[in-house]
Parts: C-alpha cells; structure tokens; sequence
C-alpha cells in the first residue's frame, strides 16, 4: 500500500508557501494583473523564504528541494495567483536543461547567480523552420543565428 502523508517537513513547507500566498500574492494579486506590472517585490520576498529556486541544486543556490516538495510550494502559490506562480517557477523550468546536460562551468554561469539574487529566468526554444506559429506572424524575425549549445565545445549538448 502506498502512503501519501505528507512528513513534517513537507507540511511545514506548504503550510509556509500558504502563507506566503495568503499574506504577499493573494491581497495584490489583482492589482499586478489589472497595472500588467512586474511582481519584483513579491519575487524578491519569495527569493528571501526560499520559495524561488527551491528545486535547484543547493551548490548553485538553490534548496535541493525533491519534486514532490516543489510541487507544494507550487501549488500553494498559484493558490495566491496562477502568473505569479508561474514567474516564480519559471526558473525550475529554464535550469533544467542546465542542471541535466550542462557542463560544470555552463552551471556555474547560468545556475550561480541563483545564490546572489532573485533573478528569473525564461526559456527560449529555437527550429530551424517555421512552425505553425511562426506562419501566421505579420512580422519576419530580426535576424537568424544558431541556438547555443549549452556546454562546451565537445561536450554532450554541442550541435
């Protein structure tokens, strides 16, 4: 039989992020949808209580949290607002790639600064032709270049 209790800790990590929503996101919320301007304080405050970055590697910042606790924090925060729960996990999204495939320099370049400061990341995807998205545009794109790989010359990311 599986167990799906939550241990001490994993309660003690939602019942935070709860609050955090509860107190910070959920009482703004609207007013940052409505302005379309940027959470920087809300982002910050989540960075200070670990909120942010919680599942990367602790030697780059992060909280070595497991899934399952990032998927709490999550929770707990779209809870408070969908979009900034989004912002704030968006780095999870974008470090992935780095933290599976990246060289230990191409770490310490992207993940590092996780440690020094709230510093969301995004995500970039790049083809080589139009998709159906792309067809539809009224606009051509500024200029073509070739994704960067994400580790050094003749490592496992190089192309």
């Amino acid at each position: 039989m599986v167990d799906f209790t939550l241990t001490e800790e994993q309660e003690n990590i939602r019942e935070m992020a709860h609050e955090f929503a509860a107190k910070e996101i959920r009482p703004v919320a609207w007013e940052y949808d409505k302005d379309g301007t940027w959470p920087g304080v809300i982002i910050k405050k989540a960075w200070e209580l670990g909120l942010m970055n919680s599942q990367l590697p602790s030697e780059y910042g992060g909280g070595d949290a497991s899934n399952l606790d990032g998927c709490l924090i999550a929770e707990e925060l779209a809870w408070g607002c969908a979009a900034i729960a989004t912002t704030l996990g968006a780095n999870g999204l974008a470090a992935a790639p780095v933290v599976l495939g990246g060289s230990d320099a191409i770490k310490d370049r992207h993940l590092g600064g996780s440690a020094r400061g709230p510093r969301p990341a995004s995500v970039r995807t790049a083809r080589p032709e139009p998709g159906p998205h792309e067809q539809g545009s009224t606009h051509a794109p500024a200029r073509r270049r070739r994704p960067r790989a994400l580790t050094e010359p003749g490592g496992a990311g190089e192309r």
